[in-house]
């Protein structure tokens, strides 16, 4: 399919450059008027996971994934579920192992290719829950997540689900990961890192022997984090392992039903390779925008409580 033209203009004036885009709504941004009902489902590893839900009595439900180190409280999850209900559709907002709250259970955490428990909250709601429509949405690391499991569930994905729309996201992780070493990317990395080690420090006090924390006072930077820290946690041999195996790209030609990826070329959090042209041109699944403008999980409009990329989203699932 062609690459589809953007209708988004760009943000208002005082958002004059791509990190304003990003930084001020992810700091400001709110949406109020929206009441979770929180559902705890098991894991097959005897951990959890807390769903999140904003039900109007509809047949259709969106599904939304969050971001790094975000949750069902994020800004931009809060702003789809809102949206998304005055329209009347359901929406189910999962939270990540030790995300939304509360910490998880096992010597684990999250990443982007944890499409595992993407996959356990799908097959939870199609065997308990009756809905004619699913769509799948899932914003930066959550768009990962979302890609992969559509890919790696190709050949046996639920009927219910008709399609996925992702924006902010790190379709090639590995161009993505290279963005943080840069002096412009200081504040992100700083921010990101400072969260994550904050969530090492917690899961030590359930496991000591696991976690090294002297070792973590000394760690400035993600590839000796992810590879002292998530690759160690996760199954993976280090860093470039992990930014490899958990990148959505392999996948995405896998990817069988119609799905929006959204990315603006300002985003300061994604490589060249993330935005997937040539496929796309090949590809009649997946349909890719890349506005000019957004920054990374931005898309604000000017005196709208909802963004362009939310709206956009509506109408994919809606109307296209």
């Amino acid at each position: 399919m062609p690459i589809k033209p953007t209708t988004y203009q760009g943000p208002p004036f005082y958002l004059f450059n791509g990190h304003l885009e990003t930084i001020i709504p992810s700091l400001y941004r709110k949406i109020d008027g929206l009441n979770y009902l929180r559902e705890k489902i098991p894991t097959p590893d005897n951990d959890f996971l807390n769903l999140d839900w904003s039900k109007v009595g509809s047949r259709r439900l969106l599904i939304i994934s969050h971001g790094l180190e975000g949750d069902s409280e994020r800004h931009y999850v809060r702003g789809l579920a809102k949206l998304f209900n005055n329209n009347q559709i359901d929406v189910l907002a999962w939270n990540n192992r030790s995300c939304g709250g509360e910490m998880n259970l096992q010597p684990v955490l999250y990443h982007h290719g944890a499409d595992y428990d993407l996959k356990t909250v799908i097959s939870y709601v199609v065997d308990k829950y009756d809905y004619e429509e699913i769509f799948l949405t899932g914003i930066s690391m959550g768009g990962a997540q979302t890609l992969n499991y559509l890919g790696k569930n190709s050949e046996d994905l639920p009927a219910q689900i008709k399609k996925a729309a992702v924006y902010s996201t790190p379709c090639d992780l590995p161009s993505s990961a290279a963005t943080l070493k840069s002096r412009r990317n200081v504040f992100y990395k700083k921010r990101f890192l400072g969260k994550l080690k904050d969530k090492m420090r917690r899961k030590a006090l359930q496991f000591p022997d696991l976690i090294d924390l002297d070792l973590l006072e000394q760690v400035q930077d993600f590839d000796s984090f992810d590879t002292l820290f998530t690759a160690k946690l996760h199954g993976f041999e280090d860093a470039r392992d992990f930014y490899q195996s958990a990148s959505p790209g392999p996948w995405i030609e896998k990817v069988p039903i119609p799905t929006l990826i959204v990315n603006a070329l300002n985003d300061p959090l994604l490589g060249e390779e993330c935005y997937p042209v040539k496929l796309a041109e090949q590809k009649s699944e997946i349909i890719l925008e890349m506005p000019k403008r957004g920054g990374h999980t931005g898309f604000i409009l000017s005196k709208d409580e909802f963004t362009w990329a939310e709206y956009r989203f509506l109408r994919f699932f809606l109307e296209e």
